[in-house]
């Protein structure tokens, strides 16, 4: 089990290799910086990348600090398919349409084409909520909290490490109740969670507010019906 997160009390060992200032080039200045770290390294596919143990000791320290405080909030970890068929995406018309160009398909099984091509999920709110129209029968069956970590994909046209790649972790949090109220109250306080959890343990500034209007046209508000 990762151990939480220390502050390094001895200066990290020289590295020959001249790292180019931040000041002077910043992108250049990152990708130098997750090299000569041992962080990740290309593979052999386009957009995915390798986590040597720097970099996935580095995951599982920060999945470990921020697990244990969503855990605290009465989260319960789920874990959901990989794969989504994609007419259960397209029922969600407003979320595939933000979705579409970055969709990546399996459209054929044992040399045979899919009636209903398979997509790599790039996010799960599809599956979970077509799940939840199942599991959720009446209001006594609520809340829903749950939390996933998994892999999501991405088909992006230019990649960079740990910033913008096909394949990469995720976290999401997921919830339902009963008033609309108790949605919005959860919500908020997840969003200072996170928040806290960016400025206290990552030392990442932090501006809280709401997503703009072509954000929020991927995401549109959701009822179970």
């Amino acid at each position: 089990m990762p151990q939480p997160m220390t502050q390094r009390t001895s200066p990290p060992p020289e590295d020959s290799r001249a790292i180019t200032p931040r000041s002077v080039n910043f992108s250049e200045w990152f990708q130098e910086t997750v090299s000569a770290g041992a962080i990740v390294r290309y593979s052999d596919v386009p957009g995915c990348f390798i986590f040597g143990p720097n970099g996935a000791e580095l995951w599982d320290r920060v999945r470990f600090e921020l697990d244990t405080i969503i855990k605290a909030t009465g989260h319960k970890t789920v874990m959901y398919p990989t794969l989504i068929p994609e007419s259960l995406l397209k029922r969600e018309a407003d979320h595939i349409e933000g979705f579409a160009p970055e969709l990546a398909r399996v459209t054929s099984l044992h040399g045979q084409q899919l009636p209903d091509p398979l997509v790599l999920r790039p996010t799960s709110e599809a599956v979970i909520y077509n799940d939840w129209r199942k599991m959720i029968r009446s209001e006594a069956d609520l809340p829903v909290i749950i939390n996933q970590w998994c892999n999501v994909f991405r088909v992006e046209r230019r990649t960079r490490p740990l910033l913008r790649t096909f394949e990469f972790f995720w976290q999401e949090g997921h919830t339902a109740h009963a008033t609309d109220k108790e949605a919005r109250e959860e919500t908020l306080k997840m969003l200072h969670e996170y928040a806290r959890f960016m400025r206290d343990t990552l030392a990442i500034p932090v501006i809280v507010g709401r997503k703009t209007k072509s954000k929020n046209s991927q995401a549109p508000e959701r009822r179970i019906p």
